[in-house]
């Protein structure tokens, strides 16, 4: 397109918005017509090496501009489209009317295999609404561990085999039954060493633990603590 030709419809159409956009919105117009027009005029003239930085700024606003050209030329190429959509579909209008006889037969007609009342049967079915899922507990079974009553049977079972006679802590604990078990019962041995009715003994890190009754009852030591 001819650059008089450029200019004349920049011209022509910065008169006919002036009445009707604001003198920010004509200014910005402005700019970019005027930026437009020295790109173009640029392009007419012979190519050279561009130096200077206020041309190679030109020319990244020219970068810009052209984008938003693309951009705002693809918008109205869509625009046309739906316009044309609408257009088309204005001038549409549903067909009201039955099956022609062609096309009657080429499915045949539904057979359940059952009447109505079982048919009412398995629509409310259907249509009841579904518990909501839940998860099961009751296979689970949380055994309920005395602390105290565990230190009585690590106490009986220390004093039958006498004062000073050791017993693995892996002894006192192989009758349990259940991991929570053996929890209470090496917190009971803690309680008892605590109220010195029990010692420890272990040879070595990490080594097998032995225990022995002192000869005093839980109940003494407590009394003995609460004395001093």
């Amino acid at each position: 397109m001819a650059l008089h030709q450029v200019t004349d419809d920049f011209i022509a159409y910065t008169k006919a918005i002036g009445a009707r956009l604001e003198l920010e919105e004509t200014t910005a117009f402005l700019v970019i017509a005027a930026t437009l027009l020295d790109l173009k005029a640029a392009r007419l003239l012979p190519a050279g090496q561009v130096d200077d930085e206020e041309d190679l700024a030109l020319l990244e606003v020219r970068d810009l501009l052209f984008a938003r050209l693309l951009q705002y030329r693809a918008f109205k190429h869509v625009a046309e489209m739906f316009a044309e959509l609408e257009a088309t579909a204005l001038r549409s209008y549903p067909r009201a009317v039955s099956l022609e006889d062609g096309f009657v037969g080429l499915l045949p007609e539904v057979m359940l295999g059952v009447d109505a009342h079982r048919f009412a049967e398995i629509a409310a079915i259907a249509l009841t609404p579904r518990p909501a899922p839940t998860v099961a507990t009751e296979h689970l079974h949380e055994l309920m561990v005395s602390v105290p009553e565990q230190a009585e049977h690590l106490l009986a079972m220390l004093k039958a085999r006498g004062s000073g006679q050791w017993a693995s802590f892996s002894e006192l604990v192989a009758d349990c039954t259940a991991p929570i078990e053996i929890v209470g019962r090496f917190l009971a041995l803690l309680e008892l060493y605590r109220t010195r009715a029990v010692a420890f003994e272990q040879s070595e890190p990490l080594g097998a633990l032995q225990v022995s009754w002192t000869g005093d009852d839980a109940e003494r030591s407590d009394e003995k603590e609460r004395r001093l």
